[in-house]
């Protein structure tokens, strides 16, 4: 279809957000790219190998408590009013003997169990006993923590600190990740500008929003220059970014008279979807070029984030062979109705407050598309599904936290 028959036949059909995610998901490829990394630098990244553990935690066998090492059968029958005396030693545990141990002390020989130090009395030389052990009791046996040849974690897993903590304490200190996807950035419009705006201009903002999204995603972006409202420079830009995991597009994906990106790209491989059941930000478009996934965001600013949250965020999960979790909600009681358009997916903006000891969601007054500080100054969104015609006041709702990083 031409760029004027696109121009007049507007949207028409718009296809649902989960079809589309799909349909674009399945032109996505994970690339193959690995680096061995320091694990003073892998908070965040995701595993490219399994990681088995080389050593037990413990490596030995330890007091699990601050107390005595004993032979638990010399504890036997112990009791507050008749204790069981025992010699205090050093080194190893004859029968009859005891050894002051702290957390995490070596187990001394002869010794199977430790009595906690609340349960005893140094009296001399002697050790009273006021409670029976038994053998193993308050001992952290070799690899209670983690066995020897333990499978950790598997290929595609994003490591956390505890992670860290864990791999570090079972002798590893390297491991061997994906590279981040790399992304190119490219905002579109002839009236954009990066400062000092003047009449008919408008200062860039989608270009810098997105950028740094994909770096909180775990994407290296590169931000490139404004590019003009023509087709020649448009394709240029594109082409020139094919070699990233995933190019994006702000700007230019309508039908109007300056939307050139989605015929561009149509003309260079495949536009996927063009035009998705969702407010506010349905004339979203998504491709393929040369095997890199082209997402086309639109000019409004909300829309655009709304868009990149949807589609970008999870294409360069995918790209990046990253899990795409899920966004954390927290529930609150609606304060004022939301509407919505039947068959539309409505992300309606909301800031959240605490109300008679309840959390109450207040959706914002200004919810235009190119209204910015409205999602800007939100503390979330709550997602009308396509089947429901908005929410009523006083209903419990989720609120989707999309500025969650990971």
């Amino acid at each position: 279809m031409s760029h004027d028959d696109l121009e007049h036949a507007g949207f028409k059909d718009r296809t649902r957000v989960a079809e589309a995610l799909e349909t674009v998901r399945e032109a996505v490829s994970g690339h193959d790219r690995t680096e061995r990394v320091a694990l003073g630098r892998a908070d965040g990244r995701t595993l490219a190998e399994r990681v088995v553990a080389p050593a037990p935690v413990p490596g030995y066998d330890r007091a699990a408590m601050d107390g005595y090492a004993v032979r638990a059968e010399d504890t036997f029958g112990a009791t507050g009013r008749s204790p069981t005396v025992l010699r205090e030693s050093e080194g190893g545990v004859a029968p009859g003997e005891a050894v002051r141990v702290h957390t995490g002390s070596d187990l001394p020989d002869g010794a199977d169990a430790v009595v906690m130090i609340e349960e005893t009395e140094r009296v001399g030389d002697d050790v009273e006993v006021f409670d029976a052990v038994a053998e193993g009791e308050n001992v952290g046996e070799v690899g209670e923590d983690v066995a020897e040849g333990a499978e950790l974690y598997e290929p595609g897993h994003r490591i956390r600190p505890s992670d860290l903590g864990l791999l570090k304490s079972v002798g590893v200190d390297q491991v061997t990740v994906y590279e981040p996807p790399t992304v190119g950035v490219v905002p579109t419009g002839e009236e954009l500008v990066q400062r000092d705006p003047g009449p008919g201009e408008v200062i860039e903002t989608n270009g810098l929003t997105v950028s740094r999204m994909v770096d909180r995603w775990g994407g290296v972006a590169s931000y490139r220059n404004v590019v003009d409202d023509d087709p020649n420079a448009i394709r240029a830009a594109i082409e020139r970014d094919l070699a990233k995991d995933v190019v994006v597009t702000t700007g230019g994906s309508s039908v109007g008279e300056r939307d050139y990106t989605p015929e561009v790209v149509d003309e260079l491989g495949e536009v996927l979807v063009h035009g998705v059941a969702l407010k506010p930000g349905h004339p979203v478009a998504l491709g393929v070029v040369e095997d890199t996934p082209v997402i086309m965001l639109p000019g409004y600013p909300v829309a655009c984030i709304i868009n990149a949250v949807q589609f970008l965020r999870p294409v360069l999960k995918l790209a990046g062979n990253m899990p795409v979790p899920s966004h954390p909600t927290v529930e609150a009681r609606l304060d004022r109705k939301i509407s919505s358009e039947p068959g539309t997916r409505t992300f309606a903006r909301v800031r959240l407050r605490e109300a008679d000891g309840e959390r109450v969601a207040e959706p914002t007054r200004a919810s235009g598309s190119g209204v910015l500080s409205s999602v800007a100054l939100a503390d979330g969104w709550v997602v009308v599904p396509e089947g429901r015609e908005g929410y009523d006041a006083g209903e419990t709702v989720a609120v989707e936290n999309w500025e969650w990083s990971a």
